[in-house]
């Protein structure tokens, strides 16, 4: 069965962020969830009549890189423009209102990238904050509007942008050219924010107080008086889930720890003593290592082990759930960034999740997952409001199939023990270095090759680890973390001296995008 969409349990406001494949679309809902205000991304190609029955307070159209002059470029149902609801575009976006409702888009001779200077003359309502004057932004854009919307008037202008925003409060349109979504416009929050509550009117009250009570809601609705079972891996967002389910149906969950071998070292251990213990909730622990390598003996394409691991997971939880009176529910962690990278309308498939595109067909339980509208943030959040360890919230990201997509290629037993090994250094010395808060994952990865090396005047065939640190705020864009030299220095020497098979380390600097943040 399909799982329930706990954002349409959320009451109030709702602000509709229309993804016209810009590489912003999922900041511009953080932003606005940040006004404490709920938002949600929905594609371009939606029906007025469907926009009309997800009740929006308000609708945010994103940028992208087409031109409204191409053929094929996505636009948006006119019917759109007539349902009452006032709608802000931001470059792309605004410039395709300009295109549909009597504006003009002119083809300029060169594009606006980068910081800009913003005149501001009459500053209207969106830029009321930052008043009359220069300020700076950020724009990404080549084609720029030269005349707004029936009904608009000019608020500010650029050096190649002759209406880098406009207002027509009668018809309830308004747009920038430049992204207030971004660090880089000090203004753009206030933008935001006055677009929200000055105009679209939104009581501000989306809180963690208010996640939390209409999350519980929703699951006591579902589950009733049935019994859940929660794959509990002692990530965050296992164990947020949990809390946030046990908040809400108590005894009637049982969480199922299954040990597949593919964590990281001494953690199975950590996951039994947390939750058992301190908790308060059943837990059964199943040992099934075995069951996974003989299952991922052969496997090499990451998708196929990802989706060997999801299949085996869930057979193990239905044998292990087979004494559960009327387990019928599953809990899982799954969280907005993963929705939208295992494919959804407007994005595509980079890679299918554990916990979306990994489930067998003849799955057995009807999914429950609360966390499927909520950031990692987010999530973190409602994990303290709940009461939750610092060393839960605080823990690192960490794949749902574990080590197995650390390993590039077959995933066996030796493997997996070098790899634990360098990994655990790795968490080490960046805890040691106090960096711990400031990067979202370190970890190290086993690469399927060989590299001739030197030791103790000996030649060496032995394979490299792959060091992987990167910040972020979502998990949705990344930068590689630039970590000092001394403490790369320190890892190279301890895993070459303290791992055996290894004798090359390497540090990944790839951003995402291009990369991805796992390498599987």
């Amino acid at each position: 069965m399909p799982p329930v969409s706990f954002g349409a349990a959320v009451a109030g406001d709702r602000v509709l962020v229309v993804d016209f494949g810009a590489q912003y679309a999922q900041l511009i809902a953080r932003r606005v969830r940040e006004a404490n205000v709920y938002s949600e991304i929905v594609s371009h190609d939606l029906t007025a009549a469907e926009f009309a029955e997800r009740r929006p307070t308000g609708i945010v159209f994103s940028g992208g890189p087409a031109s409204v002059h191409v053929d094929g470029a996505p636009r948006i149902d006119p019917g759109v423009y007539d349902l009452g609801v006032p709608i802000l575009g931001i470059c792309y976006g605004a410039q395709l209102i300009a295109h549909q409702c009597g504006g003009n888009v002119g083809r300029n001779e060169r594009g606006e990238y980068g910081r800009t200077d913003l005149s501001v003359g009459d500053p209207g309502t969106l830029l009321a904050d930052a008043g009359p004057g220069v300020q700076p932004v950020w724009m990404s854009h080549f084609d720029a509007i030269t005349d707004g919307p029936d009904g608009a008037r000019t608020t500010a202008s650029s050096p190649d942008a002759p209406v880098a925003a406009f207002e027509a409060p009668e018809r309830g349109l308004y747009g920038v050219q430049f992204h207030p979504e971004v660090h880089h416009t000090p203004c753009g929050q206030d933008v935001l924010r006055r677009f929200l509550v000055d105009v679209c009117g939104v009581a501000g009250d989306w809180t963690m107080d208010s996640i939390i009570e209409s999350s519980v809601a929703a699951i006591r609705e579902q589950v009733g008086t049935g019994r859940a079972i929660c794959g509990l891996s002692g990530g965050v967002d296992s164990a947020v889930a949990a809390a946030l389910v046990h908040e809400a149906i108590g005894p009637q969950l049982t969480c199922v720890f299954v040990d597949t071998g593919l964590m990281r070292a001494g953690e199975g251990e950590q996951v039994v003593e947390t939750f058992q213990r301190h908790q308060g909730i059943e837990l059964i622990h199943v040992r099934a290592a075995d069951r996974f390598f003989e299952r991922l003996a052969g496997v090499t394409d990451p998708e196929d082990k990802r989706k060997a691991i999801g299949e085996l997971f869930i057979r193990v939880f239905e044998d292990a759930s087979g004494g559960i009176e009327d387990a019928r529910f599953l809990v899982q962690g799954t969280l907005y960034p993963d929705v939208i990278e295992s494919g959804t309308k407007d994005a595509a498939k980079i890679k299918s999740h554990h916990n979306v595109g990994g489930l067998p067909e003849d799955l057995d339980f009807e999914l429950v997952e609360p966390l499927r509208n909520l950031f990692k943030d987010e999530v973190r959040a409602v994990g303290s409001q709940l009461g939750l360890p610092d060393e839960i919230v605080w823990r690192q990201p960490f794949p749902g199939p574990g080590l197995g997509v650390r390993i590039i290629g077959e995933v066996t037993p030796d493997k997996v023990e070098t790899l634990q090994a360098a990994d655990l250094i790795v968490r080490e010395e960046i805890a040691k270095a106090g960096l711990e808060r400031e990067i979202w994952q370190s970890f190290a990865v086993l690469a399927d090759v060989r590299s001739v090396g030197v030791m103790g005047d000996e030649r060496t065939y032995g394979r490299p680890i792959i060091v992987r640190a990167v910040t972020s705020e979502d998990a949705m864009t990344a930068d590689w973390a630039r970590l000092p030299h001394d403490l790369l220095e320190t890892l190279s020497s301890r895993i070459i001296n303290e791992v055996d098979g290894v004798n090359r380390v390497v540090y990944d600097v790839t951003s995402k995008p291009p990369g991805t943040i796992e390498w599987e």
